[in-house]
């Protein structure tokens, strides 16, 4: 089967992703770039866990998976009210 010998270097890509996300995030010229970063880097990291969860034949990778997609989604939503509004709570 192929996926086992395809799966490090898809583990590899998401990595280095992952690394120009979090170069983004550090350098990015304002603050709707830094957001858009940090919303790409988790699905980036979300990513690389079920790809992981793949290679290593276990359930709890995709447990861990949904988990950081409810927590990156709310994120985002909570920074874009926050860019928008100046403020969280009303």
């Amino acid at each position: 089967m192929i996926l086992p010998d395809v799966l490090p270097w898809v583990m590899v890509a998401f990595a280095l992703a992952l690394a120009l996300n979090a170069w983004r995030l550090f350098r990015g010229p304002g603050l709707p770039d830094r957001i858009l970063a940090l919303d790409t880097l988790y699905i980036n990291a979300l990513a690389l866990i079920v790809v992981l969860g793949l290679w290593l034949e276990t359930k709890a990778y995709f447990e861990a998976a949904m988990l950081i997609a409810l927590l990156g989604f709310v994120g985002t939503a909570v920074m874009a009210k926050f860019v928008m509004r100046g403020d969280i709570v009303e």
